[in-house]
């Protein structure tokens, strides 16, 4: 059965956390990659940056809805929520918009295991890790190559 090991990319493409956006918009079209990962000045996985949190950027802004009572005003969204998604769109480095603490999987995840973490987490990233430490990358490339080859 294969593995993560056996599929991921092992010398995976990884953006700092000070990367201006434009730069990482750059990277991943010139490199034909969806995503990657983000990596601290120390080596430690600090997020997942992909094509999504770029395409966030340039979607329409959704306004909360507000009731007012008696001169108060109650936003009905999750405030954090709110505050996320504007966050992503005027971000300009790759820490504002990347996913902080993102899914990872160890090498011995099987293939049927990570297609079903990528289709029901919609991720298409996933970091590979040994002992806290970024061995590689799998990603929806990496699958489809899989897939032709069998």
């Amino acid at each position: 059965m294969l593995c993560a090991k056996d599929i991921m990319t092992t010398e995976p493409i990884t953006v700092a956390p000070e990367m201006p956006v434009e730069e990482l918009a750059a990277l991943l079209w010139k490199n034909h990659i969806s995503g990657a990962p983000v990596l601290d000045g120390d080596g430690n996985l600090a997020g997942v940056v992909t094509e999504n949190d770029l395409i966030d950027q340039t979607k329409k802004f959704h306004i909360p809805t507000v009731v007012s009572i008696l001169d108060s005003v109650i936003i009905l969204d999750n405030p954090n929520k709110v505050d996320k998604a504007l966050k992503k769109m005027t971000g300009t480095k790759v820490a504002d918009i990347c996913t902080a603490d993102p899914l990872t999987i160890g090498e011995e995840a099987t293939l049927e295991e990570i297609a079903t973490i990528m289709a029901e987490q919609g991720v298409h990233t996933l970091p590979v890790m040994r002992d806290g430490r970024l061995v590689g990358v799998v990603g929806k490339s990496d699958i489809i190559r899989t897939l032709c080859r069998k």
